[in-house]
């Protein structure tokens, strides 16, 4: 169980990583929303993994820590707000600049031997 959790949380990272350096906003907003929900995994998993756990004193024999559910429930929603920021900023670029591209500029596509014959013609 812990190990299939663990796994999760590194394949979320990873992947929110790989998408939050991309260089359109979409992949980044999406990104960033994968590495927060990695994030929220591993603060929950910081108040250590239980079953039939009581977050309440005194119902149970075990129980489980609220701090990191707290924590996670902060996460979620300060994570929801960032969002819908980074959101309506890439559609305020989006509509300034007239492309998607991070840093504003199109990148330069290479000319191919094809393309440098049609064009001469």
């Amino acid at each position: 169980m812990e190990g299939i959790y663990a796994f999760c949380v590194g394949l979320l990272t990873a992947c929110g990583i790989f998408l939050a350096l991309r260089g359109r906003t979409f992949p980044v907003v999406v990104g960033l929303t994968l590495l927060s929900y990695g994030v929220n995994l591993f603060l929950f998993a910081s108040g250590r993994l239980k079953l039939n756990s009581a977050a309440v004193l005194g119902q149970s024999e075990q129980y489980s820590d609220p701090l990191p559910q707290a924590l996670v429930l902060t996460a979620i929603v300060i994570g929801f707000a960032m969002t819908a920021f980074v959101v309506i900023l890439a559609m305020r670029a989006r509509a300034d600049l007239g492309n998607d591209h991070v840093d504003g500029r199109l990148p330069e596509v290479p000319e191919t031997p094809f393309q440098r014959r049609s064009g001469s013609q």
